[in-house]
């Protein structure tokens, strides 16, 4: 259905259109909702009045975005088949991008509506693992290869020991907290007056440097979604890297090399990536010739004014070269895990695909700054109700100063490392763990009641998010239907 839509037809553009104030959207929910919990401990503990929190916040979110590259976001990217990413017949991926939208906006905005602080990363790890499932039944393809299942484990190993790590560490530190510093006032609720200059300090600073780590990892999360929403819109101009250096002779000649891998290693697309090659080695002969007019010799010819839709011999050439190298990069990806490869053909697969993910997997700085924006501006509205979860409804007693500053250090920690990685983890759940942490170590205990809500919350985001992201994009795309 949308998949074969029209690239050119107004209902194409209108649909990308509003898949990005989607996904400018989604950011925006992920500021008030993930980066709320960096502002709890400064707000509960009176270190920081609530706007100053919330605007050192926003300031230093936006900076994380700005700093922390963008290997977060085309991890998440990699979870998608090649022809989910690159429709047929040179299309817009409209039908992926409406289906994950609509499931991540409806759960992240529902949990935090109930003042459940669940995290933005789930729900749109949950809506990715739907689009593929969903792609895999219109295509009546195999589970087993519609979905890259080595790259989903690696990433939901990350976020099932991402918490652990943060309720055991904070908890640890707590614990040598009240070994060391003896000062009553920083085991006891805030009341009135803010906690000493040292540790307003660190909280301060760890409320800094949380903010920060979420920019670089859950800031990076919506910058590859915008990317393929303004491709499908402008994709002459975005299509490719225009400072990847590489030009089509030079593409054509890394998929050569590539093909060996993907005929030994590929799985049931393997034909679709060969066609590819052969592709590309046509539009290599075609280049070093001349016969295309030398305008699409190499990527390094710069950007061009803005080209709306497809319609142009540009558009249609930089999608078809795209598409070409997603769904060799895609056969790659999956070489890297196929069983009995050999560490040489692995480290080999790797490169290749590292090679070519260059010309097409990148960011302008003005999408940087549009996440960054809207991420910033987020966590400056509605962080009102996952504060006072956090200040108040985990444990018997309010959060206290030491129990902040150990859950905020080691989350900034954890959360900082895994962005520069490419590690995605949830803000949500580490900060939430940790001061859960703090308050089993501190003998205060836990509200069950809440913590079991939380806990069904983190429980039903994936398969609920699975099952609307799924369910949406088979209706979208199903050429049966």
């Amino acid at each position: 259905m949308l998949n074969h839509l029209d690239p050119t037809s107004t209902l194409a553009m209108g649909l990308l259109i509003f898949a990005l104030i989607m996904v400018m959207m989604f950011e925006a929910t992920n500021g008030f909702h993930d980066a709320a919990n960096a502002v709890a401990t400064v707000i509960y503990t009176k270190s920081l009045q609530p706007a100053q929190a919330i605007v050192l916040s926003g300031v230093m979110n936006f900076a994380g975005v700005m700093i922390g590259g963008i290997a977060v976001a085309y991890a998440l990217v990699e979870l998608l088949p090649a022809e989910v990413l690159s429709p047929p017949d040179g299309g817009p991926a409209v039908a992926m991008l409406v289906s994950l939208f609509v499931a991540a906006l409806t759960w992240n905005i529902g949990t935090w509506w109930l003042g459940l602080p669940n995290s933005s990363s789930h729900c749109l790890i949950g809506s990715l693992i739907g689009v593929a499932l969903g792609n895999a039944f219109a295509r009546s393809r195999s589970v087993v290869d519609g979905v890259h299942w080595p790259q989903l484990w690696k990433v939901l190993e990350a976020l099932a020991l991402s918490p652990l790590l943060g309720f055991v560490l904070a908890g640890a530190l707590y614990f040598l907290c009240r070994k060391t510093l003896h000062d009553k006032h920083l085991y006891a609720p805030v009341k009135d007056k803010p906690p000493i200059w040292w540790l307003r300090g660190i909280l301060i600073l760890t409320c800094s440097g949380v903010s920060f780590a979420h920019g670089t990892n859950d800031g990076q999360k919506s910058i590859g979604l915008i990317m393929l929403t303004i491709i499908g819109i402008f994709p002459a101009t975005y299509a490719l890297n225009p400072t990847a250096g590489m030009s089509i002779p030079a593409i054509s000649a890394v998929m050569q090399q590539a093909l060996p891998l993907v005929e030994r290693y590929g799985d049931d697309e393997k034909a679709d990536a060969h066609a590819a090659v052969e592709s590309m080695r046509g539009r290599a002969v075609a280049a070093e010739s001349g016969a295309d007019g030398g305008t699409e010799g190499g990527l390094r010819v710069g950007r061009r004014a803005l080209e709306l839709g497809s319609e142009s011999p540009t558009a249609k050439r930089r999608s078809s070269i795209r598409d070409d190298v997603y769904q060799v990069v895609s056969e790659l990806r999956h070489a890297e895990d196929a069983k009995g490869i050999s560490p040489h053909d692995k480290k080999q697969a790797q490169g290749l695909a590292k090679q070519l993910g260059k010309a097409v997997e990148y960011a302008p700085l003005w999408v940087r700054i549009l996440s960054a924006l809207c991420l910033g501006v987020g966590t400056m509205f509605g962080y009102t109700r996952i504060v006072k979860t956090l200040g108040e409804r985990l444990g018997n007693v309010h959060l206290t100063p030491a129990q902040g500053a150990a859950a905020e250090v080691v989350s900034a920690v954890l959360i900082g490392t895994a962005g520069f990685t490419g590690a995605p983890v949830s803000t949500t759940h580490i900060m939430t763990s940790g001061i859960a942490g703090t308050m089993v170590t501190s003998g205060a205990g836990l509200k069950y009641g809440m913590i079991s809500r939380i806990v069904i919350a983190w429980v039903f985001t994936l398969p609920v998010t699975i099952l609307i992201a799924g369910g949406l994009y088979y209706l979208l795309a199903s050429p049966r239907i």
